[in-house]
């Protein structure tokens, strides 16, 4: 990462690392981070705004201190200056010190890699995947098998299990990123230390979503 590193918050997404992020920028001062980034390293670190954040928005509102860095693969120049990128998140970072030179933020950040996992935590990974599988089986088969009526052909015999030959590491983040979580739920799973942490922190969230799910008269109130 430069030591000045770009930042993009954002209300409403979170980056997880070894995920892929398409984006829309159109503000003036995050077209100039893109330019900016792509003559450089083409680094660019996601946060998540703060609640409260739509009384500043055009300042510099305070955003959580725990993002993701990633790296522009993609880039689409629109001709009116507007561009169509796409990251892929790197690692996780912590935030320093802001700086305020340009008129996009910038921050000075250390690295906060997931820690390094022990034969312990791989096998209590590998567990939580195999619940992650049992919890989202539903979800999937509903999917296929509508997509079968669509298409005209039966979901019948067709895969409903998550991708066997996806890394742990990738599934968890992906699923951490792509499922319909909230903003929050999404920043508190990225901010677990480990791998561990996080699939059994997302374990437990589904959880308890689907057991309020599946309860007359109950809501989800805890964000």
């Amino acid at each position: 990462m430069s030591e000045l590193l770009p930042i993009f918050p954002l209300p409403n997404v979170v980056l997880f690392p070894g995920v892929f992020l398409p984006l829309h920028i159109f503000e003036p001062r995050y077209r100039e981070m893109v330019a900016d980034a792509l003559a450089s390293d083409r680094m660019i670190g996601m946060v998540l705004l703060r609640p409260g954040w739509q009384h500043q928005y055009e300042g510099r509102p305070p955003v959580y201190p725990v993002g993701c860095s990633g790296v522009i693969t993609h880039v689409e120049t629109l001709p009116d200056g507007r561009y169509n990128i796409v990251l892929r998140g790197v690692e996780r970072f912590r935030i320093l010190e802001e700086d305020d030179g340009r008129s996009y933020r910038r921050a000075i950040v250390e690295s906060a890699p997931d820690g390094p996992g022990t034969g312990d935590d791989q096998a209590a990974v590998r567990r939580q995947r195999t619940k992650l599988e049992a919890l989202l089986a539903p979800a999937i088969e509903r999917s296929l098998s509508a997509e079968g009526r669509l298409e005209g052909v039966g979901g019948a015999g067709r895969d409903s299990t998550l991708p066997a030959t996806m890394a742990d590491e990738d599934l968890v983040n992906a699923l951490a990123q792509y499922l319909d979580l909230e903003p929050l739920e999404k920043q508190a799973l990225l901010e677990q230390r480990n791998l561990r942490g996080r699939a059994e922190s997302l374990v437990e969230l589904l959880e308890m979503k689907i057991l309020i799910a599946k309860t007359p008269g109950v809501t989800n109130v805890a964000h």
